[in-house]
């Protein structure tokens, strides 16, 4: 999770309301279009973005009240600054930049959550986007990925949900095409 948190307490944010669930009476979890909505409506309040403090040295965060149950923040990136490779422990999300300019490498391939340290990865599995403010993406609970602020002199600003909460992240390497897991975090690890 990020480097640098914030003292400022999170603002309460409402809940998207879902669907009901019919069968069960309880209302259905949020699916990762539905989480891509709420970054995409809380990246545009100008007035929230503005409130993060940034840190010149290292990334900054709020945490937020996301939809159904789900786990949001609001991210502060230093020019240069980035999140190394890594997943989101199963769970589904979409983050949108908010300012500034964020890129994401990711992997067109599905790796497996257990049973490895080093993996080769095929020819043609990477993938980059350009984030500029106001856009995004969603992804499944199996996207492995890093989250870079390209720029030199520039902050970046982002907002992040993740559904269930995240249980874990696990943080890679990456040399060539060899993937080797580095570490699992918990999230008693972010502060």
């Amino acid at each position: 999770m990020p480097d640098v948190p914030t003292s400022i307490p999170a603002p309460v944010r409402p809940s998207t309301d879902l669907a009901a669930d019919p069968t069960s009476g309880a209302a259905a979890p949020p699916s990762a279009a539905e989480l891509l909505d709420f970054a995409r409506r809380t990246a545009a309040d100008a007035e929230l973005v503005a409130s993060l403090p940034l840190d010149p040295e290292g990334r900054s965060w709020l945490r937020l009240d996301g939809p159904g149950g789900s786990e949001a923040w609001l991210i502060g990136w230093p020019p240069g600054t980035g999140t190394g490779w890594h997943d989101h422990g199963g769970s589904h999300g979409a983050f949108v930049s908010a300012a500034g300019e964020l890129t994401e490498q990711s992997l067109a391939a599905r790796i497996p959550t257990e049973g490895w340290k080093t993996l080769e990865l095929a020819d043609g599995v990477d993938r980059e986007r350009r984030l500029p403010a106001g856009r995004g993406r969603a992804f499944g609970p199996h996207h492995v990925h890093e989250v870079i602020n390209p720029s030199a002199t520039e902050h970046a600003v982002s907002v992040h949900a993740y559904y269930p909460p995240l249980p874990l992240m696990r943080r890679y390497s990456r040399t060539g095409q060899t993937l080797r897991l580095e570490q699992i975090e918990r999230p008693e690890e972010w502060g």
